[in-house]
């Protein structure tokens, strides 16, 4: 059997058709790729706004959780560090911190342009600004942390130092080793990054640097007034308004979804998994705190069960994209059992003076957090057939964090107690440093001390 061939003629026809065809329609195509990548890079400027948006308002959450988990004399102090650290360092990261951070590598340590913004071409401003705004917000997360294990004892002008330094050096230049090409790609990475470090939002990067340098501030600084009886023993200082520390656990829970999913700073598929592994170690981190503090207590502590909430968020910050949501309720249960542990261990047998428990949420869960990602990775992972090559990278990325963190905090915090003074005075504790700092109350009307 034989095909029937086509007329030469016919032929010619037809590609004479196709090429007309082609003529026409290809501006139509290409036109239509140019709408589609708009639209897709319009997407991502719009999500990453509205997930900066998000973890700004985790000051405010940061702001109830301390000032309710101390004394009411100081609340007002709280409130004013936590717009300090905002404010003061968002403008310091935008001067210094971002090219620090994200400018062109120096020998994987640090980055070197990009001060002020400067130097970046008309075609990159847009989403610039954008990301800009979405790490200067992170900045000063990792900021607020620190003033929680610092309440009711720091000078207010000492602290603005702190938080300049911090938004300005030290979190900038760590934040450059595991984070520093995502600006500008290979030509900003740093050292940890190259060894395939693993942390997506920031359990080690932004929490655990927060965390250390809480902890030394907290060394420096010593406990507050009464904290310690003479014979050693531990008392407690309860908190003003526990229904406010509440709500800013909440208010966390809530930005955490911009802290975590907003880190694709892309709007595509993988968001609504990072969303769901976000909440799912939280209310993991709570079960497992809760528990715990049953057991060892007798009955469900409130305090313990709020910081198993943050515990479960710091944990699966870093690993939020790279594990199932099983893995997730996994982590967040371990650091809910883990945060009641650092607590009381801090507390009662290094007798550190951590008012809202800084350092074990954020320093000890965020390695935590860190540390799974080389256990629970579904791409690489110890639990998942991957070996032991990414749980080394992590511990070495832990252990970096632990010492550049803790160690630079402790030179600020003596540098700053030798040459200012960094603890308020005896007389200004006793009265609450919203009437020493301030000359105001948070609550008037209860007052407990004369103003004359």
């Amino acid at each position: 059997m034989f095909l029937k061939k086509t007329p030469t003629h016919v032929t010619g026809r037809l590609v004479l058709g196709a090429v007309v065809m082609a003529a026409i329609f290809a501006p139509s195509f290409a036109h239509a790729e140019e709408v589609e990548y708009l639209t897709q890079s319009n997407a991502n400027i719009l999500w990453t706004l509205i997930a900066a948006c998000l973890v700004m308002l985790m000051q405010a959450g940061f702001g109830c959780v301390e000032a309710g988990f101390t004394r009411a004399k100081s609340a007002g102090n709280i409130m004013m560090k936590n717009f300090l650290d905002f404010s003061v360092g968002s403008i310091i990261f935008f001067l210094f911190g971002f090219a620090l951070m994200f400018g062109l590598d120096v020998g994987g340590v640090f980055g070197s342009s990009g001060f002020g913004l400067t130097g970046v071409g008309d075609g990159d401003m847009m989403w610039t600004y954008t990301f800009w705004f979405f790490q200067s917000v992170f900045a000063a997360t990792a900021a607020t942390i620190v003033s929680g294990g610092m309440a009711e004892r720091t000078k207010f002008s000492s602290y603005i130092l702190v938080s300049i330094v911090i938004t300005g050096v030290i979190y900038p230049i760590s934040g450059h080793w595991a984070w520093g090409s995502l600006w500008l790609g290979d030509d900003g990475a740093g050292w940890l990054e190259r060894l395939g470090f693993c942390d997506f939002a920031g359990s080690s990067v932004v929490h655990s640097v927060g965390g250390w340098i809480a902890l030394a501030g907290a060394i420096v600084l010593g406990p507050r007034l009464g904290k310690y009886g003479e014979d050693g023993s531990t008392r407690a200082i309860p908190g003003h308004n526990i229904p406010l520390a509440g709500l800013g656990v909440f208010l966390l829970w809530f930005g955490w979804f911009g802290f975590n999913a907003g880190s694709t700073t892309t709007a595509d598929n993988t968001i609504g998994l990072i969303a769901m592994n976000t909440s799912l170690a939280a209310c993991a981190g709570v079960l497992g705190a809760m528990a715990v503090s049953y057991l060892r207590y007798g009955k469900p502590d409130i305090s313990m069960t709020f910081n198993g909430a943050l515990a479960g968020l710091v944990g699966i910050t870093a690993g939020c994209a790279t594990v199932s949501p099983v893995s997730s309720v996994c982590i967040g249960a371990i650091a809910g059992v883990l945060v009641v542990l650092s607590i009381e261990f801090i507390d009662t047998v290094l007798k550190i003076d951590d008012p809202v428990g800084a350092t074990s949420v954020h320093g000890v869960c965020g390695a935590w957090g860190t540390i799974a990602c080389g256990l629970f990775n579904v791409d690489g992972g110890l639990f998942f057939g991957g070996g032991v090559a990414q749980l080394g990278v992590q511990l070495i990325g832990v252990g970096t964090f632990f010492v550049w963190a803790f160690g630079c905090g402790l030179l600020l915090m003596m540098g700053i107690k030798a040459i200012f003074g960094l603890r308020a005075g005896k007389a200004d504790e006793l009265k609450g440093l919203d009437i020493a700092e301030h000359g105001s109350e948070s609550y008037n009307g209860f007052q407990l001390f004369s103003n004359e």
